[in-house]
């Protein structure tokens, strides 16, 4: 099993940044396709960002142009910038890992918390 170690987070006004940190404890981040969700309370858990091992990237439109998912080998984490925060983006974040030789070897995070108000 592969703990994914999430930090980041916190309490910001509209407006402002908040960057989020995912690593794979035990194992390569080149070898996963990372992605992050979101679950806002009473709601489902959501897609948020995608990055694939290949380079692709992909987002949900109501973050297109405000976040950001990043892969910083060196580090071997991913990271998800979020910038232009809004009070809907409230939600507990969460890391995914998907193994690229098999994708039923699926990982979560703990989650989280990202709070926007004012």
């Amino acid at each position: 099993q592969v703990h994914l170690v999430q930090s980041g987070g916190g309490s910001v006004q509209p407006g402002e940044s908040l960057t989020l940190s995912c690593a794979p404890e035990g194992d390569h981040v080149i070898q996963y396709n990372m992605a992050w969700y979101r679950q806002a309370p009473g709601e489902q858990r959501e897609f948020v960002a995608a990055s694939t091992r290949n380079g692709n990237r992909n987002y949900i439109d109501s973050v297109k142009g405000r976040f950001s998912i990043a892969r910083n080998n060196a580090k071997n984490s991913v990271s998800l910038q979020m910038n232009n925060l809004r009070p809907e983006d409230t939600a507990v974040y969460y890391c995914q890992a998907v193994y690229f030789a098999d994708s039923s070897l699926t990982y979560w995070g703990l989650g989280t918390q990202v709070t926007v108000s004012s």
